[in-house]
């Protein structure tokens, strides 16, 4: 049985989540997740999970461990949870510790690749009408 306070997800506590197999992880999850690990893990996937799996053997040490990965389309799996992940966002890495609410999310959604614009006002010389803004 769960203890008291215990991450779940989908009815399952965490502890109970890492000892399932893959087989019966991949029935919990939604169903284009779910279709997505059925068909195996690409190569590049397989490699980042042999990093995770040896950064929990150092984290188990007692050191502090990031793990850089470009691969933005991996499906959090509850192994990966309390592990520090930076994800590639095309300019830079942006680091994330993986929490039990994001098992089944994908390490993209984590690390936007674009921000929202932010318009400020015009500067000296931006454009031919600026030239007359009175300055505050």
């Amino acid at each position: 049985m769960s203890q008291k306070g215990e991450p779940m997800y989908r009815g399952h506590p965490l502890s109970e989540l890492a000892k399932m197999n893959m087989d019966e992880l991949i029935e919990l999850l939604p169903s284009r997740r779910r279709r997505t690990l059925k068909r195996g893990l690409p190569p590049r996937q397989k490699k980042l999970l042999m990093k995770l799996r040896a950064a929990r053997k150092i984290q188990r040490k007692g050191k502090d461990v990031v793990v850089k990965t470009h691969c933005r389309d991996m499906v959090i799996l509850p192994e990966m949870v309390d592990l520090t992940v930076a994800i590639h966002n095309g300019k830079e890495f942006i680091r994330v510790k993986i929490l039990p609410q994001m098992i089944g999310h994908v390490l993209g959604e984590l690390s936007p690749t674009n921000r929202p614009v932010k318009h400020g006002s015009p500067g000296i010389g931006a454009t031919k009408s600026s030239a007359y803004v009175p300055l505050k």
